[in-house]
C-alpha cells in the first residue's frame, strides 16, 4: 500500500458521481431568474425548468419508473424535450431520444428492444406513433406533450405531459448514479443496413462531453443557442446538458426551414447554433434578402458528414464562424474538432476553408483518436497521403451495443473504438477523412475517395448537392457515378460536369457516370448511399 492510500478514502466529502444532473442545480442555484428556454413567446427560467424536471421525475417516479428503465420520446426540438434530458435520469432512468422521421415499424422495434415503459410524443408524430403501438402489442404509458404552436394531429396518449407534471411534487430529492457507469441514455444508430443498434451513454461521458461542448467551442456563459440539431440526435450532440452547465438559453425550433432560422438569429439575438452540412448548404443557398440581414459572428459547428470547403467558405462569407467536429453516435456526437491556429489567420479565404474542412484533433476531454493499420492497429505516418482507419478511446467513448455482446466485442477490438472512417493524419496531427470504409471506390486497383470528388463537385456554381459512389465497371472493376443536385433554375450536362472534374482531379477519379435528380437521404439527413449504389448499379 501507498503512503498516498492509507486512510485517504473515497467518502461523500471529498467524491461525488459525475453526472449531468448536476449542471442543471447549479444553474438553477446561481441563475434562478436567467432565461432558460424560448419557445414562440414563452420564457422559462432555470428556476422554473428544474422545478418542472424534478415534478416530472417524481411523477415517473411515483408511476413505478426507476433505476434501469427506459423512457422513450418521439418529440420535436420544444422546452420539454430539453426538460426530459434532466427529468428521466433524475428519476433513475435511462433516456430515449427516438428520431422523429423514423417509420412506425422502426419505431415499434426500437420501443421494444429498448423495453421502454413510457413513452412521450406530440401530435405531429401520432401516425407513426400510433401504428407502432400498435404493432408492439404490449402496453406502456404514452404521454402527449401539447405544444400551442402546432395544432393539427389528434392526442393518443392517456395523459398530456402538464397533467403528468402536476402529479409530482417540486420537493422530489433527484436520484444520483451511484456509480458514473450508471447508463444516462440510449440512442440508436440510423440503421441503414438491418436493424439500428441501441448506443449506451453513461452519466460520467454525457457530464465529461457536455462541459467538453463548452470548451471546445470556447462558449462562455450565457449563450443563445437556437436548435437546428434534433434533440434526438445523440441527444443533441450533449448541448442540453451543455446548455445547463453554461446557463444559456435554448431557442426552440420545431421544423429546420431557412426562413425560420434567419428569423429566429434576428428575433432571439442567436450567438450559436449546430447543423450538418446539408443545413448549412440550405443556409448559405437562401435568398439574399434572408442572408443579407444576419448579424456576422454568429458562431456554427457542423459534423455529421464530411463538410466540402465550398459549403464552409460560402457560410463564413454570409459573416458566420464556423468549426468543424467529428465523432459518431458511439462517441456521444462530438469527440474531434478543426481547431484554428493562429498561424492560420493570413491565409487566403480558400485555404482557410481547406483547412477548416479537415476533422482534426481530439478535442480537450475527448480522450485518445488516432488513424492506424485496420489489422495491426500501427499508427500510419503523419504524411497527409497514407490512410488508415480512424480508432478512438476514451471516457466518451459509448459503454456499448444494447444486448449486442458480439457486435460490442468487435467495436472494441484491440481496445480502441473502431469507427469505420478511413482517414489520413497531416503533419501537424489534425486528421482529414477520406472516406466510409465501406463507400471507397477501388478502379483500376487504385483507391479513389469519394469525398475528395464531391468536394470538387460542390464548387461548381450551379451544383446544390453531390454525392459519389461506386459503379460496377466490366474493364475497371469499379468507376465513380456522381449524383447531382442542381441549383434553382440551373441547367448542366453530363459532360459538362466530368470537364469540371477533370480540371480538378486526376484522370483516373474522373466520374463517367452522372445522374441528375434530388438525393435520397436518411432520417437524419445523410445522403442514403447504398440507395444511390443500387440506383447506379440498375443503370444501363
Amino acid at each position: 500500500m501507498s503512503i498516498y492510500d492509507h486512510a485517504l478514502d473515497k467518502n461523500d466529502a471529498n467524491f461525488e458521481a459525475l453526472t449531468p444532473i448536476s449542471y442543471l442545480e447549479r444553474s438553477a442555484t446561481l441563475y434562478p431568474d436567467y432565461p432558460a428556454t424560448q419557445h414562440g413567446d414563452e420564457t422559462r427560467t432555470w428556476r422554473e425548468v428544474h422545478r418542472r424536471c424534478l415534478k416530472v421525475a417524481s411523477a415517473l417516479a411515483r408511476r413505478g419508473i426507476g433505476v434501469g428503465d427506459t423512457v422513450a420520446a418521439v418529440l420535436p426540438n420544444i422546452p420539454e424535450m430539453l426538460e426530459l434530458h434532466f427529468a428521466v435520469p433524475m428519476a433513475g432512468a435511462v433516456f430515449n431520444a427516438i428520431n422523429t422521421r423514423l417509420d412506425a415499424a422502426t419505431i415499434a422495434f426500437i420501443l421494444e428492444h429498448a423495453e421502454a415503459k413510457v413513452l412521450f410524443t406530440d401530435r405531429e408524430f401520432c401516425g407513426p406513433v400510433g401504428e407502432a403501438v400498435k404493432a408492439l402489442g404490449r402496453d406502456l404509458l404514452i404521454v402527449d406533450v401539447d405544444d400551442p404552436l402546432f395544432e393539427d394531429g389528434v392526442a393518443i396518449g392517456s395523459i398530456d405531459y402538464e397533467s403528468l407534471l402536476a402529479e409530482g411534487d417540486e420537493g422530489f430529492v433527484a436520484i444520483k448514479p451511484t456509480d458514473e457507469w450508471d447508463a444516462i441514455s440510449l440512442n440508436y444508430t440510423s440503421g441503414t443496413t438491418g436493424n439500428p443498434k441501441g448506443v449506451v451513454y453513461h452519466h460520467r461521458g454525457a457530464y465529461l462531453n457536455a462541459a467538453n461542448n463548452a470548451l471546445t467551442w470556447e462558449m462562455g456563459m450565457h449563450p443563445r443557442y437556437l436548435w437546428t440539431l434534433p434533440m434526438f440526435h445523440c441527444n443533441g450532440w450533449c448541448f442540453p446538458w451543455t446548455l445547463a452547465a453554461v446557463a444559456g438559453v435554448t431557442v426552440c425550433l420545431r421544423h429546420v426551414r431557412e426562413e425560420a432560422v434567419y428569423e429566429s438569429f434576428a428575433a432571439h439575438d442567436v450567438t450559436h447554433f449546430c447543423g450538418a452540412p446539408v443545413v448549412l448548404n440550405t443556409l448559405a443557398n437562401a435568398d439574399s434578402s434572408l442572408t443579407s440581414a444576419v448579424s456576422p459572428g454568429i458562431k456554427v459547428m457542423t459534423a455529421g458528414a464530411a463538410p466540402p470547403a465550398a459549403v464552409i467558405r460560402a457560410m463564413e462569407e454570409l459573416g458566420f464562424e464556423v468549426v468543424q467536429v467529428y465523432g459518431l453516435t458511439e462517441t456521444y456526437g462530438p469527440m474531434v474538432v478543426s481547431a484554428w491556429r493562429d498561424e492560420w489567420n493570413d491565409r487566403s479565404i480558400e485555404e482557410k476553408s481547406d483547412l477548416k474542412a479537415r476533422q482534426g484533433i481530439s478535442s480537450v476531454l475527448a480522450g485518445s483518436m488516432m488513424v492506424g493499420d485496420p489489422d495491426t492497429l500501427e499508427p500510419v505516418p503523419w504524411d497527409g497521403e497514407t490512410q488508415g482507419e480512424v480508432f478512438m478511446r476514451g471516457n466518451i467513448v459509448m459503454k456499448g451495443y444494447l444486448k449486442n455482446a458480439s457486435a460490442t466485442e468487435e467495436a472494441f477490438e484491440g481496445g480502441w473504438f473502431h469507427s469505420g472512417d478511413i482517414a489520413v493524419c497531416h503533419p501537424d496531427g489534425y486528421i482529414q477523412i477520406k472516406d466510409r470504409s465501406k463507400d471507397v471506390i477501388i478502379s483500376g486497383g487504385e483507391n479513389i475517395s469519394s469525398i475528395e470528388i464531391e468536394d470538387v463537385l460542390f464548387r461548381h456554381p450551379k451544383i446544390l448537392e453531390a454525392a459519389v459512389v461506386a459503379k460496377s465497371d466490366e474493364k475497371w472493376g469499379e468507376h465513380p457515378c456522381a449524383f447531382v443536385t442542381l441549383q434553382p433554375g440551373e441547367t448542366l450536362a453530363a459532360e459538362e460536369v466530368i470537364d469540371f472534374c477533370r480540371a480538378n482531379l486526376a484522370r483516373f477519379k474522373l466520374p463517367k457516370t452522372v445522374v441528375f435528380g434530388p438525393l435520397e437521404k436518411t432520417s437524419t439527413g445523410k445522403v442514403q448511399k447504398y440507395r444511390l449504389r443500387e440506383i447506379a448499379e440498375a443503370l444501363d
